[in-house]
């Protein structure tokens, strides 16, 4: 079974930078859109940043400006960027691969928390 394995959480002080990664223990077919989702304490999950296959993204305004989200489509792997952190960004972060033959995947999530 295909899993999602997350890295790059952590504690980081208010305006510090973070980079998560994302990767695939196995072959996904027909990959159309990566991203990472958020969630924080009490909160509903949220979308942060997408990207398609074809490259366009799109992330939430919150983040715009401070995360970029990248993907290795030969690697089958997503990253997100995330500069100038805030406290309200502190969160489990999820990554998802979305296939047009098998549906959504999701990563076991990672923890970030930023300090004031």
């Amino acid at each position: 079974q295909v899993q999602l394995v997350e890295s790059g959480g952590g504690l980081v002080q208010a305006g510090g930078s973070l980079r998560l990664s994302c990767a695939a223990s196995g072959s996904i077919v027909s990959i159309k859109r990566m991203g990472w989702y958020r969630q924080a304490p009490g909160k509903q999950r949220e979308m942060v940043a997408v990207i398609t296959s074809g490259g366009s993204t799109n992330s939430v305004d919150a983040v715009k400006g401070r995360f970029t989200i990248s993907r290795d489509n030969g690697k089958n792997t997503v990253y997100l960027q995330m500069n100038s952190l805030r406290p309200e960004d502190t969160a489990v972060y999820y990554c998802n691969f979305w296939s047009a033959i098998r549906g959504d995947y999701w990563g076991q999530g990672t923890q970030v928390t930023v300090s004031s």
